[in-house]
């Protein structure tokens, strides 16, 4: 029987704080699933986004894995795997950017 806090199996958990801050340091605004694909879109060329067998979210504690050529990015919900692949994204193009600036 589940308690209150915990969702239900139609409803995605909310993002995670930590996330939701390291986007909004970003200047990242969108916290829903089909926002943060979409922004994600605009950084990458092609990812993957795996919903997870309940074996497997046992085993890795998660129920998304996003891969794409940086890596791969677990969520609990499919907007939270969107959203740590973002900040990589983010992140790397703005390492890209100040290193070709230094040349």
């Amino acid at each position: 029987m589940a308690s209150g806090d915990e969702p239900t199996q139609g409803e995605e958990p909310a993002l995670a704080d930590n996330v939701a801050l390291a986007l909004r340091t970003r200047n990242i605004i969108a916290q829903t699933e089909p926002d943060l694909r979409r922004a994600l879109e605009r950084y990458v060329t092609g990812y993957t986004l795996y919903r997870l067998t309940p074996a497997a979210a046992r085993r890795w504690k998660c129920r998304y894995r996003l891969m794409f050529s940086l890596g791969y990015f677990d969520g609990q919900s499919a907007a939270e795997a969107y959203g740590r692949a973002l900040i990589a994204a983010i992140d790397a193009q703005a390492h890209d950017s100040a290193g070709q600036q230094e040349c």
